[in-house]
């Protein structure tokens, strides 16, 4: 595999103060890493423990210590001089930057504590418009599919180390894999450490590996090393409000790539539906009987659902890929580029101010590209038909 070496531009001294900026927000936020915290350490123990009980003792999750002072990193991200910039689009930019953080440092700091943690969760990621669990339940209406060989979970950890490294072949960037037994998630890119995250002691199915190789690697590995292209280092620590285009990005690849399947989008809608039972003040087992009691999904994959739900105190995050999917997919149906959306963590609703950046040269162009999405690989029509029906 090719190895790119980043060579960073020129700095044009008339933006020093950004650039200064940009830096210290940099040396801030890698503390801050949200998934780092959120996922609990005692998942398994806790599974056995609420099945033994025929669904009804709430689990006690157990999660990392925060390793950072809340107080002083809030004071830090607060105290940054941004009058010295003198163009107002950024400097209002870079406001909104500092509050997004500062949102997420509270989201870490109340993990576990039920309400407050939920409170500021909404801060950060919202809760499901009506909109939203129409669509969920728009989707969910659907029939299931056939099983085929393709959905046998029959791979180990380290296959699926083998196919990605293979998968990472067609992109000119290092993969770094590394295995955790602490993952809501069957795998995730960790941004801070540059690396795919493997969940230990499960079996992967073919149809997952194709899904993951592309959400994980073709979109969010390459939005990470693209970012670290950026002049700006806030294209790889993450604009605000960027996971829902993120999740709507890694989603469309894997449509793109013929990995997405019904079984997956009902996975999406029904993260949705446990999400919007939040909000209705609905316990972990409440949640639950609804995923796996009323719509009838496996205990197993209702348990991972309401896990990410309800994990952390109520973390509303996984409403935003089903909403980020249709905003993403319709602007492909509009024939609009992507590229602009693979510079960093970037979002949608940042893409004029990443273009005035550009002007100026605070943005250049991607090196990477998502490969699925010249491929056009999806051949169900069914999924044509929900994507182009959702509201």
């Amino acid at each position: 595999m090719k190895e790119t070496v980043v060579i960073p531009p020129p700095q044009d001294e008339r933006f020093n103060h950004i650039y200064e900026i940009d830096a210290n927000l940099d040396r801030l936020v890698h503390r801050i890493e949200l998934l780092r915290y959120i996922n609990p350490l005692n998942i398994e123990k806790e599974k056995h423990r609420f099945f033994a009980s025929k669904y009804s003792v709430e689990p006690n999750f157990k999660y990392p210590k925060v390793k950072f002072n809340p107080y002083k990193l809030h004071r830090l991200f607060f105290s940054q001089r941004l009058e010295r910039i003198e163009d107002e689009a950024i400097r209002k930019f870079y406001q909104e930057v500092i509050y997004y953080y500062a949102n997420m440092i509270q989201c870490i700091e109340t993990i576990g504590r039920g309400k407050h943690f939920y409170y500021n969760s909404l801060r950060v990621y919202g809760t499901p418009t009506e909109k939203d669990v129409q669509n969920a339940r728009f989707i969910l209406h659907f029939a299931d599919e056939p099983a085929s060989t393709d959905m046998e979970k029959t791979h180990t950890p380290d296959e699926a180390k083998e196919y990605f490294e293979k998968y990472a072949e067609q992109y000119a960037f290092p993969l770094n894999i590394k295995f955790s037994n602490n993952l809501a998630a069957e795998a995730m890119v960790s941004n801070s450490q540059q690396a795919l995250l493997i969940k230990k002691n499960i079996k992967f199915s073919k149809n997952q590996l194709l899904t993951l190789g592309n959400h994980e690697i073709g979109v969010h590995l390459v939005t990470t090393h693209n970012g670290l292209q950026q002049p700006l280092r806030i294209f790889s620590n993450g604009f605000p409000k960027n996971v829902e285009t993120q999740e709507g990005l890694a989603v469309f690849s894997e449509y793109m790539g013929g990995a997405l399947t019904l079984k997956r989008l009902k996975e999406l809608a029904y993260r949705v539906i446990a999400v919007d039972s939040l909000i209705k003040g609905y316990t972990f087992a409440d949640t639950f009987d609804l995923i796996h009691g009323q719509y009838k999904l496996n205990r197993h994959e209702a348990f991972s659902i309401t896990l990410r739900a309800h994990r952390g105190g109520g973390f509303t995050k996984d409403r935003l890929y089903l909403s980020g999917l249709r905003k993403i997919y319709n602007k492909y149906k509009r024939e609009e580029s992507l590229d602009l959306l693979l510079t960093g963590k970037v979002s949608l609703e940042h893409e004029d101010m990443i273009r005035d950046l550009a002007k100026l040269g605070l943005s250049v162009p991607i090196t990477h590209k998502t490969l699925s999405f010249a491929q056009k690989l999806n051949t169900n029509p069914t999924l044509d038909f929900i994507l182009n029906n959702l509201k």
